[in-house]
């Protein structure tokens, strides 16, 4: 479990004194902690990897964003800060799909659902999420969705 995988770099990080590596991780734990709690009211609690996934995922998004806006802003020492917590937070995100991977597996789910135009996007999104969501990143994909639409 990447929970497990995450925890273990805690301690790990603590016993080698690497200060950065274990802010950037007792980060991630803490936005889990964060998840865990707004889950506790949930009639149905998704699979804990697929949670995991997910936060990591949006704390990803978060800190490519900060990173433009502080590089053309001119502040590169906030954008270093930001690049290092982006690469421990990407060592525990499972492998992404290469693009053309994504390509193929978006063909076969438009020949899946029959999706005929782009009045049918939401549905091939949705289950391309179902299926790779942990394996994706669903801006990127859903831009490839709409361009295999379209054409």
């Amino acid at each position: 479990m990447i929970r497990d995988t995450i925890k273990a770099a805690q301690v790990f990080a603590m016993k080698a004194g690497d200060k950065p590596r274990l802010a950037a991780v007792r980060l991630i734990l803490a936005k889990l902690k964060d998840k865990d709690i707004e889950l506790r009211t949930a009639a149905a609690l998704p699979d804990d990897d697929v949670l995991v996934t997910d936060v990591l995922q949006k704390m990803a998004k978060q800190r490519r964003e900060s990173i433009t806006l502080y590089e053309q802003g001119g502040r590169q020492e906030l954008a270093d800060v930001e690049k290092a917590e982006l690469a421990v937070i990407e060592e525990f995100l499972p492998q992404q799909m290469s693009e053309g991977d994504t390509r193929a597996a978006i063909a076969a789910i438009i020949a899946e659902t029959g999706a005929a135009g782009m009045k049918d996007m939401g549905r091939v999104v949705a289950a391309l999420k179902a299926k790779h969501g942990t394996q994706l990143d669903m801006g990127k994909a859903s831009g490839l969705v709409k361009a295999a639409l379209s054409a």
